[in-house]
């Protein structure tokens, strides 16, 4: 069955600056939360999926990779010594360990589930309790990029919607971008971590529609027309993420009024990447885009 997204995950090396400029952008954005690994977050919730905004803030607590465990604070520390920007694709899990199993007879990962818990705010300020368990997957074809699925186990102590009230109209993810010299090169990865099946390929990339968003991988060429990102890299990499809002020329407006640069590209309108903490933000209408 096709997985969903859950979140996306952008490393930054100021979380607060992250933060600040996520709010300038019209989001609604939570207060920090800490990781037992070294890493803090902020979140933006949208209708059934988010972003997190996450940043290292104790190397010395940071675990080491070892054999079948993935370790996501090492994985975050080294992505950052190179860049900023979106480093992790999650989709959604209600069973992570069956994941787990799934990617390992796949060939994309074997790795052991990984478990915890934290505290969490609700917009009045209490504190509650929320816990996941993760099932990490790899492709040898992109490894700098991660990959994992999300089991919340209390998601009524998560989801909020007084969280996913957005300035600027925001609803949900519509779409992860990875750009790769050669996108087929993914497919066989793509299917099994998705769970898709019937992907799509067009002479612009591949991609999964999948039960809340989709994730496409697209040529450096295709990043370039559809995303303006003249340097989009030819290893692969998570380069852009897409949120469909009620109204684009509002979104436009807003952006203008906050000093953010923005350019249209056809049904889009995209933040680029160096405005945008390493990743391009795009915002389409809610109806949809291609």
């Amino acid at each position: 069955m096709p997985r969903g997204i859950d979140h996306l995950v952008i490393a930054v090396r100021d979380l607060d600056a992250a933060g600040d400029f996520y709010a300038r952008l019209g989001f609604t954005v939570g207060a920090r939360n800490r990781h037992p690994w070294g890493t803090e977050n902020r979140i933006v919730q949208l209708d059934g999926s988010f972003i997190e905004l996450v940043a290292v803030v104790d190397e010395t607590a940071i675990p080491p990779h070892g054999p079948r465990r993935f370790s996501f604070g090492a994985f975050l520390r080294d992505y950052l010594a190179a860049r900023e920007g979106f480093a992790m694709l999650v989709l959604e899990s209600d069973d992570a360990a069956a994941d787990a199993k799934g990617f390992a007879a796949a060939g994309i990962g074997d790795f052991e589930p990984f478990f915890f818990e934290r505290r969490g705010r609700r917009p009045d300020g209490s504190e509650t309790t929320v816990a996941f368990t993760l099932a990490f997957a790899h492709d040898a074809g992109a490894p700098n990029v991660g990959f994992f699925t999300c089991q919340h186990h209390h998601p009524e102590n998560f989801w909020n919607a007084a969280f996913q009230q957005h300035a600027n109209g925001a609803r949900r993810i519509a779409a992860a971008v990875m750009a790769a010299e050669n996108p087929t090169d993914h497919h066989i990865f793509l299917s099994a971590f998705t769970g898709q099946r019937d992907l799509h390929a067009t002479s612009l990339g591949v991609s999964a529609a999948l039960p809340r968003g989709r994730f496409d991988i697209l040529s450096p060429d295709a990043c370039r027309s559809l995303y303006g990102l003249a340097d989009a890299p030819r290893d692969p990499a998570l380069v852009a993420l897409t949120i469909a809002v009620d109204d684009v020329e509002a979104v436009a407006a807003h952006l203008t009024g906050a000093g953010i640069p923005s350019r249209a590209i056809g049904p889009r309108l995209v933040v680029p990447p160096e405005a945008g903490f390493g990743t391009a933000i795009a915002f389409e209408p809610a109806g949809g885009a291609s």
